[in-house]
């Protein structure tokens, strides 16, 4: 990706679709449905996670559950497939989503372990091709393994959401080396999900170039989640520009900043 000048028109394209901002903010652990609220309205997310699970626990009745905080909010919805650790049930969860939420759209979810809550790398990627081929726009979780998220990408997969971290541990980016990796070999959306605990966090993989990122934990568990959800907007928004300005390259040895050219001659003694 090239750095160019920051414009208004920078804006984050999925599926074809652009996209004002470059924060998604998932919607679970909230204090309250009205913090919850009003730090969606601080953050101004391009997207909202919901799981199909939470919308059931009122059952599939769309006047229950959170379905009718989310259309209030007018926030497009990104379902998810949270919870799901089989293949047969992620894809099954991902239609029922569809038609309760209304939407294409989904962030394929497929835990293979429920300690690390890390990604079943030998299902995800059928997992996907099969939800693309039914006509689906998945946003995968994945690990930040490089050919896992090469395989995504053959398959269908017009953006790709690898870990910082495992979800909800607040780390930040424990292995910069493959995430920049994936950067520089991936030319496709690639969005930060999971492990982002300081606004910082995030700052910095946008920095590095990412597109966009997901947030839950960090925002909703914080002392003042609406605060902390502008906090981490700025930061993105603030990483980006960084990016797009184009950073200059570390050097080994200082270099003076001030020119001393027409310095009087004894101070170069």
């Amino acid at each position: 990706m090239n750095a160019t000048a920051a414009t208004s028109h920078d804006a984050l394209v999925l599926y074809g679709e652009p996209f004002a901002s470059r924060l998604l903010l998932g919607t679970a652990r909230y204090p309250s449905p009205q913090v919850l609220e009003n730090a969606v309205t601080r953050a101004q997310p391009c997207m909202l996670t919901a799981s199909l699970r939470r919308q059931g626990a009122g059952g599939l009745d769309p006047s229950q559950g959170i379905w009718p905080l989310l259309q209030k909010m007018q926030v497009p919805v990104l379902p998810n497939t949270a919870g799901c650790h089989s293949l047969q049930e992620a894809i099954t969860t991902a239609e029922m989503a569809r038609e309760v939420f209304n939407t294409p759209w989904i962030k394929l979810e497929l835990i293979g372990d429920d300690y690390t809550l890390q990604p079943d790398t030998l299902n995800l990627v059928s997992a996907a091709e099969q939800l693309i081929k039914s006509g689906f726009k998945v946003l995968p979780y994945t690990t930040d393994d490089l050919v896992l998220c090469q395989r995504l990408v053959d398959v269908g997969c017009q953006a790709v959401m690898p870990w910082a971290a495992p979800i909800g541990t607040g780390k930040g980016p424990i292995n910069p080396y493959a995430l920049r990796t994936l950067r520089e070999r991936l030319n496709v959306p690639l969005i930060v999900d999971a492990g982002l605990g300081l606004p910082s966090h995030a700052c910095q993989v946008m920095e590095w170039g990412f597109d966009a990122v997901l947030l839950n934990t960090a925002v909703a568990l914080s002392q003042d989640p609406v605060a902390m959800a502008g906090a981490f907007a700025d930061a993105v928004k603030a990483g980006r520009s960084a990016f797009l300005a184009g950073a200059m390259t570390p050097q080994d040895s200082a270099q003076p900043s001030t020119p001393v050219l027409g310095t009087p001659f004894w101070h170069h003694a």
